[in-house]
């Protein structure tokens, strides 16, 4: 048991020091307790469903409204149909979702996101749309990594707080 503590320990420290999580996720984890000891799971859960929703919005509200148009010339035209509050509104409503279990790589591609949305830049948002699924991806393949090790460090009769 000592070595998968330790594993967990390390691979926890790791997520911090790579800054792919920040203190809020600490935060998160001091709210769980032998009550609701699956807490942290369930709120990343939500974080995972409803940023799946987001992205579908986004696309929606981004890839389709250009369809007829080129890159080229959205990139020289604010001629397009995106509706850049409505993306924003979700890009800012992702940028909270991810804030608040602190999932900070996420949140700092959304800050840019927003910003090409203020701009009414449509291919600063198409760039970040690509670039927030690839960070999300990865923050929640480092997620399920983690809730895979704590559950191997429970089942092995390991208790929490570890963190």
């Amino acid at each position: 048991m000592e070595q998968i503590q330790r594993k967990l320990a390390e691979y926890t420290a790791s997520l911090y020091n790579e800054k792919i999580l920040d203190e809020q996720f600490i935060q998160l984890q001091q709210l769980q307790d032998e009550s609701n000891p699956d807490f942290v799971v369930e709120v990343v859960s939500l974080f995972f469903e409803d940023s799946e929703r987001l992205f579908n919005e986004l696309a929606k509200a981004l890839v389709s409204k250009i369809t007829e148009f080129s890159i080229l010339v959205c990139k020289n035209s604010n001629q397009t149909n995106v509706d850049f509050k409505k993306l924003d509104a979700h890009v800012h409503q992702l940028k909270g979702s991810s804030s608040s279990i602190g999932a900070q790589r996420v949140q700092r591609v959304c800050i840019s996101f927003r910003n090409y949305c203020d701009d009414r830049n449509v291919e600063g948002c198409l760039k970040c749309l690509q670039q927030v699924k690839i960070e999300y991806t990865f923050v929640k393949n480092k997620l399920e990594t983690l809730f895979k090790l704590e559950k191997q460090f429970v089942d092995a009769g390991g208790s929490f707080p570890v963190v």
